[in-house]
């Protein structure tokens, strides 16, 4: 197997991808206790795209991300995210993110105009992506990437749980920002 040197034609680059879950992270990070960062992701997930390069407004995506796969490396607060105070796993298994628009906004970023449903809540998220580049992997894959990053503020979605602190402030910030890392293959037409 070998790898190509010569750039990625804009030309080969429309069509269906699939999202490589194996080199993907779909993350976020939460204020705890008003004095750091608690970061977390999401290791079970699915994800599509139609990308159309030479018109980014016919482009889509569609991501399904399964809720108690959450891991923030810590395996007590792991079990209360997905309790009815935050996610509500065995109520709401499932995240989704279906977009409504796409556009190109400068030679790198593209603009990702959707429908995020958690805990039942449906509400409309824009995330400016960065697009990292293309290449044709070992196995003969043409890959894209792109990184991501939205805000959003969880008691929208029906994530209402804080405790108030001894000082001052909240335990959780409202304000979570979600991170994307995306790599996504192609899919071969058959």
């Amino acid at each position: 197997m070998t790898t190509t040197d010569a750039p990625v034609a804009i030309s080969e680059l429309t069509g269906e991808y699939q999202f490589d879950v194996a080199h993907s992270r779909l993350g976020f990070v939460a204020r705890h206790a008003m004095v750091t960062k608690v970061r977390g992701a999401f290791n079970e997930f699915d994800g599509t795209a139609r990308l159309d390069f030479a018109d980014p407004s016919k482009s889509s995506a569609r991501v399904t991300i399964t809720v108690a796969s959450v891991d923030t490396r810590n395996a007590q607060r792991d079990e209360h995210l997905r309790n009815n105070d935050f996610f509500d796993a065995p109520n709401f298994p499932q995240i989704t993110f279906v977009s409504t628009a796409a556009e190109q906004v400068d030679d790198v970023t593209y603009r990702l105009t959707g429908d995020l449903t958690i805990k039942g809540v449906t509400k409309s998220v824009t995330v400016d992506f960065e697009y990292g580049g293309a290449a044709k992997d070992p196995y003969g894959n043409l890959r894209v990437g792109f990184e991501g990053t939205a805000t959003i503020n969880r008691k929208d979605f029906g994530v209402n749980f804080n405790a108030a602190l001894e000082t001052g402030g909240v335990m959780v910030s409202d304000k979570i920002n979600l991170e994307f890392e995306i790599s996504a293959i192609k899919v071969q037409s058959a």
